[in-house]
């Protein structure tokens, strides 16, 4: 749904002109306002309607007007706050509900949406047929309920984002607990591992007993040889001595 813009700013000069030369408020400065305003000459127009105020700070004209050129300036606050000096005026003025409309309107360009519902209620009150007035309550009551779950809709979100965020902490805690222990099997089992090797690298240690049988068997073989040498030497003086006989 569009907001809607300000209404009866422009109709509803003519008619506070006069009321302003009522209220005897300077109608060449109000009449002024009025000529720069449907120019849309709003700096000028603001200009011209303080000047009104200024020797008639009550005036009705003058305020409603001016606060119709904050609006057109981009300045819904200040607006709001002109049209409120006059609210006692208004609600008891023929033009009440053009004015609640337009306080409405200030309010929705705020966001403020509680404020605006208010406004556009009383239109209603004086005016039940005013459909501009209920398409724009519609919208206010639209825009405040989606404030009111969006900001349920945040805590829901943070508390998620909060709840994934400690998921990925316990994750990583756990990631880092098994690289841990998987780094510490391996360097046990390496340690073992280097271990056993030089367990096997070790000299083995035999008892001089053992020393003595082993030193006597290498001896009995030299013996051994050395007697089949000589006799194999023998042997062969002996054929020699035979071929010569011959």
């Amino acid at each position: 749904m569009k907001m809607k813009s300000l209404r009866y700013m422009l109709t509803a000069l003519g008619l506070l002109a006069c009321l302003a030369a009522s209220a005897q408020v300077d109608k060449r400065d109000v009449r002024r306002g009025n000529r720069q305003f449907r120019k849309e000459d709003y700096k000028e127009a603001d200009i011209s309607y303080r000047k009104a105020l200024v020797k008639d700070s009550t005036s009705f004209a003058a305020n409603y007007n001016l606060a119709s050129t904050l609006y057109r300036q981009g300045n819904a606050q200040e607006a709001a706050a002109q049209l409120q000096k006059i609210a006692q005026a208004a609600s008891l003025s023929p033009n009440a509900p053009d004015y609640y409309f337009n306080l409405g309107d200030c309010a929705l360009a705020q966001q403020d949406w509680n404020t605006a519902i208010q406004a556009f209620q009383q239109v209603l009150l004086r005016n039940p047929g005013d459909m501009e007035a209920k398409e724009n309550l519609a919208y206010a009551k639209l825009m405040q309920q989606d404030q009111e779950g969006g900001g349920g809709g945040q805590d829901q979100n943070q508390d998620q984002d909060q709840n994934q965020n400690q998921d990925q902490q316990n994750q990583d805690q756990n990631q880092d607990q098994d690289q841990q222990n998987q780094d510490q099997n391996q360097n046990q089992d390496q340690q073992e591992q280097d271990q056993n090797q030089g367990q096997g690298q070790q000299p083995v240690k035999i008892s001089p007993q053992q020393a003595q049988q082993m030193l006597q068997a290498i001896q009995a073989k030299e013996k051994e040889t050395q007697e089949k040498v000589k006799k194999a030497e023998a042997e062969a003086a002996k054929s020699r001595q035979k071929e010569k006989n011959w």
